[in-house]
């Protein structure tokens, strides 16, 4: 018969082991960025090295939303520049966001924020554009409408903004041109259509793009590069699936980072820190599910926060240096932005 002393070191010995386990299995904590409309939801972007976000929150059931910039556990709207939506896609160390919004018009404008108002920074003569990234000197990158109406992507620098052309891109294929991530070296990612209308991740460096290749398909594109000129995108294989890579801008050789949803998914790399760590999302069967790949490999971001969080994460969209992670998902159904902190 077993003293009571005893059964307790059992039994604190056998919760003891479960939280050991609970804990190896739980590798980020997770918080809700809330809304700022009653009824509300928000879709977390962007994230700097000081873990300010940016993103959209808005009005569930409109196509109404203000740009946001989340800090010390609270949200403010930024609104718009004067139409019924924006988002802030790119952050920087500074607190600049980059994003697009409508004006009064309706037209979409890129902007650039200046402490809490955002500011139009132009166009190349079609009187559209979009930005999607920011780095810490203030460099934009995004897409715009030039005067014959095509879309190139460009690069905001002191004021002005600069058309990267394309990779060759004829006429009537061109809505894909677009620069999507820029580094501290003002090295810039994106995709661009060539001469045969085939669609390409490139490398954007002093005045020269370079096509990047594919996993062995026809297509890829680019859409983040980190400070050591890794690029993470999306690009075909063989059989036809898209899958996320890394690719070091020295070579521009892709290496394919698998899935972990079957070979048929489709993943996009959406986001990449200075350590090489990639996040983004994995689509399966009308299913998408959020990751991140480190170590080698890509896990499902779903089964690393705490279990019964009623959270469903769908997609993650950033990445600081600390590997802290941002994007959207569902909590208890309702649509919410993402902050995941490793433990």
């Amino acid at each position: 018969m077993k003293t009571v002393s005893g059964l307790l070191t059992i039994l604190c010995g056998l919760w003891f082991s479960a939280s050991m386990l609970s804990s190896a299995q739980t590798s980020y904590s997770i918080t809700d960025l809330g809304v700022i409309n009653t009824n509300g939801y928000s879709v977390a972007k962007g994230i700097n090295s000081n873990a300010e976000i940016t993103g959209a929150a808005g009005i569930n059931n409109s196509n109404s939303s203000d740009v946001f910039r989340y800090s010390n556990s609270t949200m403010i709207s930024l609104g718009t520049l004067g139409g019924t939506s924006g988002i802030g896609n790119g952050i920087n160390r500074y607190g600049q966001i980059a994003g697009y919004s409508q004006n009064s018009q309706g037209a979409y404008r890129a902007f650039v924020s200046s402490g809490d108002t955002l500011v139009d920074i132009g166009d190349l003569g079609g009187g559209s554009a979009v930005a999607y990234a920011i780095n810490d000197a203030g460099q934009a990158v995004g897409s715009a409408v030039t005067s014959d109406g095509s879309n190139h992507p460009f690069l905001y620098s002191d004021g002005k903004m600069l058309d990267l052309g394309t990779l060759g891109s004829p006429e009537g294929t061109d809505w894909w041109n677009s620069a999507q991530g820029i580094n501290e070296a003002g090295m810039v990612t994106g995709t661009s259509y060539d001469a045969q209308g085939n669609f390409f991740a490139f490398l954007w460096h002093n005045g020269k793009m370079t096509k990047m290749g594919t996993l062995g398909g026809l297509w890829s594109q680019g859409y983040a590069i980190n400070n050591k000129g890794q690029v993470t995108g999306l690009a075909y294989t063989k059989n036809g699936s898209a899958h996320a890579f890394i690719a070091n801008c020295a070579t521009c050789a892709l290496k394919d980072l698998g899935s972990f949803a079957g070979n048929t998914s489709t993943v996009w790399g959406f986001g990449i820190n200075d350590t090489g760590v990639v996040v983004g999302q994995s689509s399966y069967k009308a299913t998408s599910h959020a990751f991140v790949y480190s170590g080698g490999k890509i896990k499902d971001l779903n089964n690393m926060i705490p279990p019964g969080s009623g959270w469903v994460l769908l997609e993650a969209s950033g990445i600081n240096s600390a590997g802290q992670i941002v994007g959207m998902g569902t909590l208890n159904g309702n649509t919410r932005g993402f902050l995941l902190t490793p433990q």
